[in-house]
């Protein structure tokens, strides 16, 4: 009777660690995430910023800048979920890299102060989103091993632990970049 209350104890203790340690890596997961949405909104607000020095000298990318804005719109509004967040996100990767290129063909505004600024500031909140990115994918790792490896996938199962998604990179972004093609564009 002793030995059975010991074993039962020693399972609940370890049950309740357990449960304890996907709670916190689940937690860990979503501070992450949060890490990255404050790097986003710290990116849409530079946004109208640069549209606005950029709308100064050109004309001709107009539909760009429409859609860069109308990607901020989406972005932040209140029912957005985090996978749409993450699509909105790559799409405005896209296009404010293909407005950087187009940027070439004016070089008063490459020349301008508070292009440059922003430029600078842009690049430095891109690389906080990578290191964020990183991070977020690092705790999604070690929160599905945690739930994904014996024994922790039989006590998982059985509280409803599913796997997270990592953040990935879209296929168009995986490709090559040509300079050539870049210059002759």
């Amino acid at each position: 009777m002793i030995i059975a209350l010991i074993i039962i104890g020693v399972l609940s203790l370890f049950g309740i660690f357990f449960y304890n340690s996907l709670i916190g890596k689940k937690n860990q997961v979503i501070n992450a995430f949060s890490a990255i949405d404050v790097m986003l909104k710290k990116r849409f607000d530079l946004i109208p910023n640069l549209v606005e020095v950029v709308k100064q000298y050109t004309t001709y990318e107009q539909g760009t800048l429409s859609k860069i804005v109308d990607l901020r719109t989406k972005a932040i509004s209140a029912n957005v979920s985090n996978a749409e967040k993450a699509a909105i996100d790559t799409q405005l990767s896209a296009s404010v890299k293909g407005l950087m290129v187009n940027v070439e063909n004016y070089p008063d505004l490459k020349a301008n102060t508070n292009f440059i600024n922003l430029q600078s500031t842009w690049t430095e909140s891109e690389e906080q989103i990578a290191a964020a990115r990183r991070t977020y994918n690092s705790a999604v790792t070690d929160y599905n091993n945690a739930i994904m490896m014996f024994p922790g996938s039989m006590f998982a199962g059985m509280l409803k632990f599913q796997p997270i998604p990592v953040l990935t990179t879209a296929e168009e972004e995986r490709k090559n970049i040509s300079a050539k093609d870049l210059f002759n564009s």
